[in-house]
């Protein structure tokens, strides 16, 4: 028997549910053809996606190269920019970022290798491994959020605003629940063509 509702983890702490009804709907109308998007757009959003995200990267690596760091990559960096000054678990630190073809566990255990992450045992589930970010690994987060803080002051000067990072987020978000909702039934074992 099929759940009655699926749904994931959604970025902000809360979860994403869609009853079967939704979820019927929502490849019902995947399956009709809508005359205001197209495929093209569709495919550009996701090449263009990947294409930020890898040339973040490249920025992040950048930026490396010229403070002269040395002992940590740019996917590491980045790991701890979202761990930032927070606690988390290696679960939520991967719901929290995206980590293309990289191993989250065996990059924290090299981030703790070279001091910029503290791991510690939950001392109320001491199967549970918290992590954050040592003095070394903040100090290194304090100056990519400086570099961040140039991008961001680049981005204003160029007329670039506010509400143009909250509809593209917002845009984004939206195509990230909507295969969160189409994937989840196939993990489930339920074919998404047959209710």
């Amino acid at each position: 028997m099929a759940p009655a509702g699926v749904g994931l983890p959604s970025l902000d702490g809360g979860r994403d549910f869609m009853s079967q009804e939704e979820y019927r709907s929502d490849i019902d109308a995947a399956e009709t053809p809508v005359a205001s998007v197209s495929n093209v757009n569709y495919l550009e959003v996701l090449v263009l996606a990947e294409r930020l995200h890898r040339q973040f990267l490249e920025v992040i690596q950048l930026e490396l190269d010229t403070l002269g760091v040395r002992d940590i990559n740019n996917v590491r960096a980045l790991i701890l920019l979202n761990i930032d000054d927070a606690e988390m678990t290696a679960s939520e630190l991967l719901w929290r970022g995206c980590y293309l073809g990289s191993n989250v566990s065996y990059n924290l255990q090299k981030l703790t290798e070279s001091g910029y992450v503290v791991q510690e045992r939950s001392s109320h589930d001491k199967r549970v491994v918290i992590v954050r970010n040592s003095d070394k690994g903040l100090e290194l987060c304090a100056l990519l959020k400086a570099m961040n803080a140039r991008h961001l002051e680049a981005l204003a000067k160029a007329n670039f605003r506010d509400e143009d990072l909250n509809v593209c987020r917002s845009t984004l978000r939206t195509l990230q629940q909507f295969w969160s909702r189409t994937i989840q039934p196939a993990r489930l074992g339920m074919d998404p063509r047959f209710g």
